[in-house]
């Protein structure tokens, strides 16, 4: 394709470079002139392994060239890549005058063009800046429709400094946020050729994508660099810890644990994770990223009760109240803490779970039930239609088979709040409420 790269700062560069090397025919576009005489020198304006040879490679082969020219890059390409910067403020805001002022020139440039054309955003925005930012400034300035006379994509990049070309070339992921697929499929076409699983999604997703993969690396560096503080104070190989943690890729370094929902629970996570602090709080160590892990279970735990009380409504109907579904462990379940705060508000409940039993229960689990929460027994009933015949709101606390197809069963009058996702988003709307979705 013929395409046009605005911004050819360090992910613009490289996005540049490398789709040069591809086969495009690739114009990019910078207000630094002094980078734009270097590109079209064939010399590379930013320090990075592979590139200076790249750049010079493509540029000798005139797949790629460089001018000042918005109108003039958009003009000779079918295909716009926005790749400005989105620098940090005091804030904390990002700012988007570079991305204000590129949309402005593009809807510009698109005003004075017939052809069909793809504006893709590389740069990092937030959740909502396409549609309220690029889009109607695109519009504005071109006086044309987005979705029918032009595309719009939401592309996020996942290259690290150092590694930027390596990481083009291979991406843990290709992401294209999309508002009509004759866009995608364009976007999806410039990396057809990688080795990569392609998300096709909405923009909003493909914008979240992008801070959710930095945000979790941020606090993987914290997590690991709080184990090797309390290691170091225990003169413990911290090293050593953390190499035998990341050779578990079916539990530490996998998607376990990483859907959202209600809090965690049972005989293990809460106690410790209370046991490593306060080990820490005896040698005076501050572990601010630990230390905020139970804080924020509880937080779950109101947000549950403040989404059920809020509804207004006094019968409610627990499904599913061990701390882990396919157990019958109580021990520090979240559903019990809800129940019980529930009880003491004075609500009218009816709880069911299958695997909790009384006839069935034996040893631990059996002692919590009648020692520790003597109370629940007399809430609890033998199956689901009692469940669906007394809540006026039905609580989801955990999965099980019966409960597929739980919201179409309910009545008009009834109101789901699921904890576990159980349900689609757009299910029933107004009677299905899901605490993280």
């Amino acid at each position: 394709m013929r395409l046009c790269v605005v911004g050819v700062g360090y992910v613009g560069l490289v996005s540049a470079a490398c789709l040069a090397k591809e086969g495009h025919t690739v114009v990019g576009v910078d207000s630094n002139r002094a980078k734009v005489d270097m590109i079209n020198r064939g010399v590379s304006p930013i320090v990075e392994a592979r590139t200076s040879d790249l750049i010079r490679d493509v540029v000798a082969k005139g797949s790629l060239r460089a001018t000042m020219d918005v109108e003039e890059g958009v003009g000779a390409s079918e295909l716009t890549l926005l790749c400005v910067g989105t620098p940090g403020q005091a804030n904390g805001s990002p700012d988007l005058t570079h991305v204000r002022k590129v949309c402005a020139e593009v809807g510009g440039a698109l005003r004075r063009r017939d052809e069909f054309h793809v504006v893709v955003c590389r740069s990092t925005i937030l959740p909502g800046t396409t549609r309220g930012v690029v889009i109607p400034l695109l519009e504005e300035h071109s006086g044309k429709q987005a979705g029918r006379d032009f595309a719009v994509c939401h592309n996020p990049e996942f290259l690290r400094e150092g590694t930027a070309v390596h990481d083009f070339y291979h991406p843990p992921k290709t992401v294209i946020g999309q508002n009509d697929p004759a866009g995608g499929d364009r976007v999806a076409s410039l990396y057809a050729t990688l080795d990569a699983p392609v998300f096709r999604t909405s923009i909003e997703v493909a914008e979240m994508v992008k801070y959710v993969d930095n945000a979790w690396h941020a606090l993987k560096v914290d997590f690991a660099n709080e184990i090797g503080d309390l290691c170091r104070a225990l003169a413990i190989d911290s090293h050593a810890v953390m190499d035998i943690f990341c050779r578990d890729t079916k539990l530490n370094l996998s998607n376990c644990y990483l859907r959202p929902g209600f809090a965690f629970g049972g005989s293990c996570l809460p106690k410790d994770v209370r046991a490593l602090t306060h080990k820490a709080r005896t040698i005076d160590l501050d572990l601010p990223v630990l230390n905020a892990i139970t804080p924020s279970n509880q937080m779950q735990i109101e947000t549950a009760l403040r989404m059920i009380t809020e509804l207004g409504r006094r019968k409610i109907g627990i499904l599913g109240f061990s701390f882990k579904a396919g157990t019958d462990d109580l021990r520090e379940s979240p559903m019990v803490h809800v129940i019980e705060r529930l009880l003491g508000k004075g609500y009218d409940l009816r709880v069911y779970d299958k695997n909790v039993n009384m006839a069935k229960l034996i040893g631990a689990n059996r002692d919590y039930l009648l020692n520790h929460i003597p109370h629940i027994c007399s809430l609890m009933v033998d199956g689901l239609d009692q469940v669906l015949d007394h809540g006026e709101v039905i609580v989801v606390g955990s999965r099980a088979r019966e409960y597929e197809g739980l919201v179409e069963r309910l009545r008009d009058d009834q109101i789901v709040v699921d904890l576990v996702r159980i349900a689609p988003l757009a299910t029933r709307e107004g009677k299905y409420h899901g605490i993280c979705w």
